[in-house]
């Protein structure tokens, strides 16, 4: 439930939101079945892995994230053959980039998260191994200021040229409006 505080006069009172309740790990076989191999399939790769509810998820670092989606692409036992999107969530302190991948034969998903933060908002580009990151690597540019290193075509895709500022962060400024 969210909680407003007492404004100044003539302002709109802060809301401030409590947090929301974590939510239940719900793996189906598949993804237990996929959660059991991949220390395996990434033995000696620099990565970490969890759940997000009913998702597999591996961390890697930002320059080894086309070597990870590689292997995940590659690997027999993976075979994720299509990217359903690329995401980016700002926490204020960091930029989080997560690769949502789903297996079209294996029937299996799984996300790819990476961190990075304003001292160096570069990830490398995917686009080698899935063509249709070119897109959703464009629309993070645009709204978060994420660079994607070796990306062929970085130019705007939602926001016109010489637009100023990431309007997906959330330190961008928001006119103020009156409610009626």
């Amino acid at each position: 439930m969210a909680e407003t505080k007492a404004a100044p006069e003539g302002k709109r009172p802060a809301r401030r939101v409590s947090a929301a309740p974590e939510a239940a790990v719900n793996l189906d076989a598949t993804a237990e079945a996929l959660q059991a191999i991949l220390p395996t399939v990434y033995e000696g790769v620099d990565v970490t892995f969890g759940v997000a509810v009913d998702e597999v998820t591996v961390v890697a670092p930002a320059g080894l994230v086309p070597i990870v989606c590689r292997i995940a692409k590659d690997h027999e036992l993976l075979d994720f053959d299509y990217l359903r999107c690329l995401a980016a969530v700002d926490y204020e302190d960091r930029i989080e980039v997560s690769y949502h991948l789903f297996s079209l034969a294996k029937r299996h998903k799984m996300i790819v998260k990476t961190n990075v933060t304003d001292d160096d908002l570069s990830v490398p580009t995917v686009i080698s191994v899935w063509r249709g990151a070119d897109w959703f690597e464009r629309e993070t540019h645009d709204l978060f200021g994420v660079t994607f290193a070796g990306h062929p075509n970085l130019k705007p895709l939602l926001l016109y040229e010489g637009f100023e500022g990431h309007p997906g962060r959330k330190s961008f400024p928001f006119h103020e409006y009156t409610e009626y």
